[in-house]
């Protein structure tokens, strides 16, 4: 198993946003400022913490990983439309990535502005707030390393679709969404909300169920992924699972 690297576009594929990409790119990076909206108020210290590590992962992973791979950019901004997307994705992708997410920090929020939950000490919030940098540095290594990083579940027969093994893959078959998972239960600690850990555990479970459905599927249909899974063996945590 190897990556195929190229910092070259590939024929034929468009090397730009649309103004519609780019609007969707600028609103996903600052939704995480509805904390703020839900609470109500602005001093708010962990919040800003984590927001800015929000957004400063999102643009620098980006950047790094669209220089080395700039088809890249276009191919996770398509989403649907793309050849051969899986049908569950369209349930499963806005549930993970932007629901589910978006509902943390409302109930976080919310709960910051009535008070539901016991305080956290402090020391708690900012050990699962250096997790959540961590789990979002594990996300963009995966998509470094991985210039297949699509937004959805599809073979990308028209890039040239072929197994990664290097990076995080040596490790774990999905070590984007084991950060994921991790992050955003991390998340909701770090915003110091017990109630923001049911909508965070919801997605993990979704995380969970798609990490499944998308391994099968490269299984069956990537050439060299059946060999690939035999040597590494966990999809999400070593040892595991």
């Amino acid at each position: 198993m190897s990556t195929r690297p190229s910092t070259q576009q590939i024929e034929g594929t468009p090397s730009s946003l649309s103004v519609k990409q780019q609007v969707r790119f600028v609103i996903l990076t600052f939704i995480p400022l509805i904390l703020f909206l839900a609470a109500g108020r602005l001093n708010w210290w962990i919040a800003w913490a984590y927001v800015v590590i929000y957004i400063g992962m999102v643009v620098t992973g980006r950047v790094i990983a669209f220089q080395k791979n700039p088809d890249l950019i276009v191919e996770r901004a398509q989403l649907f439309g793309g050849e051969g997307v899986k049908s569950w994705e369209k349930f499963l992708v806005p549930l993970v990535a932007l629901f589910g997410p978006l509902a943390v920090w409302i109930v976080a929020g919310l709960d910051k502005r009535f008070g539901w939950s016991a305080p956290f000490a402090p020391w708690v919030q900012v050990v699962a707030l250096v997790a959540v940098a961590l789990s979002y540095l594990l996300g963009n290594w995966a998509m470094v390393a991985n210039r297949y990083f699509s937004s959805v579940v599809r073979i990308q027969e028209d890039r040239g679709h072929t197994v990664v093994s290097g990076g995080p893959y040596r490790f774990v078959r999905h070590p984007a969404y084991t950060g994921s998972l991790f992050g955003t239960l991390a998340m909701a600690i770090a915003l110091g909300s017990w109630w923001a850990l049911i909508p965070a555990g919801v997605d993990a479970v979704g995380l969970i169920v798609r990490t499944g459905l998308e391994d099968r599927t490269l299984q069956a249909e990537l050439p060299g992924y059946a060999d690939y899974a035999r040597q590494t063996r966990y999809r999400l945590l070593p040892g595991v699972w």
